[in-house]
C-alpha cells in the first residue's frame, strides 16, 4: 500500500503528490505481497490539519469517482479497479506510522534574507556567516521546494537591475545545492528594483533592498 499525507495549504496538488511520493519511496513504506500472487496496488490519502484550523481540503479521483476530503485526517483508499473508501484516521496513529515522512517533511513558512555588496553577487560578511545555518536548516529537509528571489537596490537602470536581480538569485540558488539539495527543487527568480523593502527613490543605494529571499515551502 501506498500513502500519501496531504497538507494543501500554499502548495499545488501535484506538488504535494510528487513530493509524498518521492517520501514513500525515500522510507521504503509499502505492503507485503504473497510469493504466489501479484499484489493489488493500492493508495491511501490522509488529509492533515492546518496551522490555526484554517479551512482545507482536496479532491480525489478514482475512475469515475469523485471524493473530496475537508476534514483533517479523513482517508481515502483506493485499489485498482475498485470503488474508492472513505474513512477517518485517529490523529496518534498518523503520527506514530509516518513518523519518518514527517522528519523529512518542509518546514512551515520558513523565509530567510540574504544581503549583498552594492553591484554585486557578493554576500555581505554578515550575510556570509549566515549563509551555514541556511545551508544546514534548508538541507535537513530534503523534500522540501524553494524559492529564491532577487532584488536590488534602485541605482541603475531597471533592465541591469533585473539581471542583476536574478544572477543573485541564481548564485545563492548554487549556494544551497552544496547543502544537498536538488538543484530542480530550487526555482530562481528576479525581481529587480520592483519590490524594495525600504521604499525609496530613484538611484538611491540603500542596504536592505539589495537582497535575496529564500522562501521554503
Amino acid at each position: 500500500m501506498k500513502h500519501l499525507l496531504l497538507s494543501p495549504a500554499g502548495r499545488s496538488l501535484r506538488a504535494l503528490l510528487g513530493a509524498a511520493l518521492s517520501l514513500i519511496g525515500l522510507i521504503g513504506l509499502g505492503g507485503c505481497a504473497s510469493p504466489a500472487k501479484a499484489p493489488v496496488p493500492v493508495v491511501q490519502v490522509i488529509l492533515l490539519p492546518q496551522p490555526g484550523d484554517q479551512p482545507t481540503g482536496v479532491v480525489i479521483q478514482t475512475g469515475q469517482t469523485v471524493e473530496t476530503l475537508t476534514q483533517p485526517y479523513r482517508s481515502v483508499s483506493a485499489a485498482a479497479d475498485q470503488p474508492p473508501s472513505v474513512g477517518t484516521v485517529e490523529p496518534a496513529q498518523v503520527e506514530q506510522t509516518y513518523a519518518p515522512l514527517f522528519k523529512v517533511a518542509p518546514p512551515k513558512g520558513v523565509r530567510y534574507l540574504l544581503y549583498f555588496q552594492p553591484g554585486t553577487t557578493r554576500l555581505t560578511a554578515d550575510s556570509q556567516a549566515e549563509l551555514p545555518r541556511i545551508q544546514a536548516e534548508t538541507g535537513r529537509h530534503p523534500g522540501v521546494e524553494i524559492l529564491v528571489v532577487g532584488h536590488t537596490d534602485t541605482t541603475g537602470t531597471l533592465e541591469a537591475n533585473d539581471a542583476l536581480s536574478l544572477r543573485r538569485a541564481r548564485e545563492v540558488g548554487k549556494l544551497l545545492e552544496q547543502s544537498g539539495l536538488p538543484a530542480g527543487r530550487i526555482e530562481a527568480i528576479g525581481r529587480g528594483e520592483r519590490e524594495l523593502a525600504v521604499p525609496t527613490a530613484d538611484e538611491v543605494n540603500e542596504p536592505l533592498n539589495r537582497r535575496v529571499e529564500i522562501l521554503v515551502r
